[in-house]
């Protein structure tokens, strides 16, 4: 059994070169985000999920891009009603959100 059940990694990379990346301005408050509501509903922690920072996962064109550990689910997203879609289906119930998906 690993450390923990589900473990999300936001690419947080930032280019400076005005190339598009996963952080023009949204993965540090999607990060945040997941990480705040995680701990509100009491799933974080050993056992539960886990949401990380990551450096670039080399899917610039498709970001913001985050990925969810141990099923290695790729995911792309709008705004924090598709993040709330992640945590329920996804995180807690174990169904990827078919509509977010990218190709892994």
């Amino acid at each position: 059994m690993s450390y923990y059940q589900r473990h999300v990694f936001v690419c947080t990379n930032r280019r400076e070169d005005n190339i598009a990346c996963c952080n023009n301005g949204v993965a540090d408050d999607a990060r945040a985000y997941l990480k705040d509501r995680i701990k509100a509903l009491g799933e974080n922690g050993p056992g539960r999920v886990r949401v990380s920072s990551s450096g670039c996962l080399g899917r610039c064109a498709e970001g913001p891009v985050l990925v969810v550990y141990p099923e290695a689910t790729w995911y792309t997203w709008v705004d924090n009603e598709d993040l709330d879609d992640i945590i329920e289906q996804h995180l807690q119930s174990g169904t990827p959100v078919q509509r977010l998906l990218i190709d892994g």
